[in-house]
């Protein structure tokens, strides 16, 4: 499954349904590129588990201030449309499957 970039009117649709990582982050943000390709990576060992969603803060400010998003990159861990876990920074891929499995 591809990663999907969600923008404010389609958030909520996308993280209303089973385990999902959201990546707040903007063009501009050196952790947010190094963090990218992780999340490339980690996609494709996750399906069926789990789906990233990525969110660009400078397009999609209201979605960022609803979840009271200050620095990027933040990854917040949905589960069924709520608010389960959170890391703030750049994230090894092996942190963040973790995250993925404890709440998978």
């Amino acid at each position: 499954m591809a990663i999907i970039n969600a923008s404010d009117n389609d958030f909520a649709q996308n993280i209303e349904e089973g385990v999902v990582l959201v990546d707040f982050w903007a063009p501009w943000c050196g952790p947010c590129k190094m963090i990218a390709p992780v999340l490339e990576e980690l996609d494709g060992e996750i399906e069926g588990k789990a789906k990233i969603v990525k969110v660009d803060v400078d397009e999609n400010q209201g979605t960022a201030s609803q979840y009271g998003i200050m620095s990027i990159p933040t990854l917040l861990l949905f589960k069924d449309g709520e608010v389960v876990d959170k890391v703030v920074g750049f994230q090894p891929k092996e942190a963040l499957a973790q995250l993925i499995e404890k709440h998978a």
